[in-house]
């Protein structure tokens, strides 16, 4: 009975691709927020450094377990991501160290685990003196291991010989636990800088000359003038939010990114999503009248795709990109309606801490506001790209990200935003 009951949930249990990846997303989440890895161990998401207060304090404080940290150096050690399995393990060698000769259930790994992989970590980032003190006292928990102790006579002799770096021209080289291959995938975001202040920016009631609007105008936030960026509160109700999300519940699947003239999954976007036709539910129709609204766009296929419901969990993100087509052998030129003209983002949860959409090249960050939309032109009025619409989605720091992505084409829009009288525009 327990064997078929196990079976039935099997599917919906954390498994192994779960676990590299949440290990990966406290990597990112050190890299992008600047986060202290003793911190992160115990429960605290502060800046690395003496001083700083913290980013985040959490209700509920939970410590990781020495167990804990040498998987998230394991993870880093395995893509040849030596500096950032030096810290996690270093952690993990501290932690094993203060409980050495107690066994705890859930640990998989020891301490001359923790201490073979740091050793190693630390050759490959060329400091062989404490990679050469780690394996010595590796050896003194495990006396018999011979790969170590060939390990510790090439330290010995590497540094007589005064060759302090790993080269070419070695005839040898110290053995490593396991084999290592190449740095991870995805790469980190720089700090976010506050806005300058623009005194053209402010708040509005707008029409925008809709019937829809006249009863209830939408409250309008001018984000920023180059590029064109609109927030508009109380955009939907919290049932509404929830019901979208119960829609996409069922179908998320891992999220995909164009490439080249394919979709596949790509470690810079780590989220889930599903796709939301108008006819799925009368929430989901009201949501799009809305949208045509606000921004005077046709809304009706094929001008527009379907309503596109995305979450992020913890370290969900996505890196910089464009949402419209770079190149004309873009998937999205498939629908033979143009390129993306514009974006709305809804919110649809709130977000304890991170999930800012960051313009990179305008330099300023939008933060999660739930129940908003944000709404941009991704091209000019000419129909060339805009470079400053390159955003990302930071990574979430904690709680889960919920937004509602509508992208609108070109086809259609030729008489509702009709190109300018100077090509340049």
């Amino acid at each position: 009975a327990l064997h078929a009951a196990f079976k039935e949930v099997e599917q919906e249990l954390p498994g192994a691709e779960d676990l590299d990846g949440a290990a990966q997303a406290l990597m990112r989440l050190q890299d992008v927020y600047a986060l202290s890895v003793k911190g992160l161990a115990n429960g605290v998401f502060q800046r690395a450094g003496h001083g700083h207060p913290p980013l985040y304090s959490p209700g509920r404080r939970v410590s990781l377990s020495a167990d804990d940290c040498f998987h998230v150096g394991k993870v880093a050690y395995d893509t040849g991501d030596y500096y950032h399995s030096i810290a996690w393990l270093e952690e993990a060698v501290g932690l094993f160290r203060l409980s050495y000769g107690s066994w705890n259930p859930e640990d998989r790994s020891s301490l001359e685990d923790a201490l073979d992989h740091l050793a190693f970590s630390y050759f490959m980032a060329g400091n062989i003196s404490h990679a050469l003190s780690l394996s010595k006292e590796f050896l003194h928990y495990d006396p018999s291991n011979q790969r170590v102790t060939r390990n510790v006579a090439k330290y010995e002799k590497l540094l007589e010989t005064g060759l302090v770096g790993l080269g070419k021209g070695w005839p040898w080289s110290p053995t490593p636990p396991l084999s290592t291959s190449s740095r991870p995938p995805w790469s980190s975001f720089s700090p976010q800088v506050a806005p300058e202040h623009l005194p053209a920016l402010g708040c509005s009631y707008e029409t925008n000359g809709s019937p829809y609007l006249l009863l209830q105008p939408a409250k309008k936030e001018l984000v920023q003038l180059q590029p064109y960026v609109a927030l508009y509160h109380d955009f939907i109700s919290d049932d509404e939010a929830e019901t979208i999300k119960g829609l996409a519940g069922p179908w998320l699947q891992r999220s995909v990114v164009a490439s080249g003239e394919k979709q596949q999954k790509a470690e810079y976007r780590i989220s889930k999503s599903a796709w939301l036709k108008d006819t799925v539910d009368p929430v989901v129709k009201a949501l799009e009248r809305r949208m045509a609204a606000i921004t005077g766009l046709d809304l009706r296929p094929p001008y527009a795709e379907y309503l596109q419901v995305v979450n992020y969990g913890l370290g969900g993100h996505y890196e910089p990109h464009f949402d419209h087509a770079t190149s004309r052998k873009s998937p999205l030129y498939r629908m033979k309606s143009g390129n993306r003209i514009a974006t709305i983002m809804v919110y649809l949860s709130e977000v304890e801490a991170g999930g800012s959409t960051a313009f990179v090249y305008a330099n300023f960050s939008v933060p999660v506001v739930k129940n908003a939309a944000l709404f941009w032109w991704n091209l000019r009025r000419n129909g060339a790209g805009d470079g400053d619409t390159l955003h990302a989605g930071c990574p979430v720091l904690a709680g889960d990200k919920w937004v509602a992505n509508k992208w609108i084409h070109e086809h259609g829009q030729e008489f509702r935003r009709p190109c300018g009288a100077d090509p340049q525009d």
